[in-house]
């Protein structure tokens, strides 16, 4: 996959929002009405596009009939030992940024089995709402 796009009510927020998440800004550009540009960390890249008069965007986390893109997932594996000291981190150095709100947990961490894999999963929300997913694993099976 090239890269996830990212509608957002304020390209400028939400650049600092994902920049805290340890993304960087790689190119900028207009799409003909708007601003755009493309962030690299985490081991992918998204697209983050300003909307001109947005609307909310659905609950997709919430609502329990909602159907169409989910969440985008990050593997921090390798990043933390652990989602508790790393969703902290994240929240003071969201903080420090003046205009992002406070982090919103959506969901704490927690452990969940998937297959022969035991991970460690939370979900926080980003600038805009939309529900982003961090997971660790504790053990990894070889096709993981």
């Amino acid at each position: 996959m090239h890269h996830a796009s990212i509608r957002t009510a304020n390209i400028r927020l939400a650049i600092a929002f994902y920049e805290q998440l340890g993304f960087t800004v790689g190119d900028r550009f207009t799409t003909g009405y708007t601003l755009g540009c493309w962030m690299v960390g985490l081991g992918g890249r998204i697209e983050l596009i300003q909307i001109p008069q947005p609307q909310p965007a659905p609950d997709a986390f919430n609502d329990e009939h909602y159907v169409g893109y989910y969440h985008l997932s990050f593997d921090l594996t390798q990043i933390t030992p652990d989602l508790p000291t790393w969703l902290e981190g994240l929240k003071i150095r969201l903080g420090t940024v003046a205009g992002l709100p406070p982090l919103k947990i959506l969901l704490e961490p927690t452990q969940q089995q998937i297959g022969d894999n035991i991970l460690e999963v939370a979900f926080i929300a980003d600038f805009d709402g939309l529900p982003l997913e961090f997971i660790r694993f504790f053990n990894k099976s070889p096709e993981h």
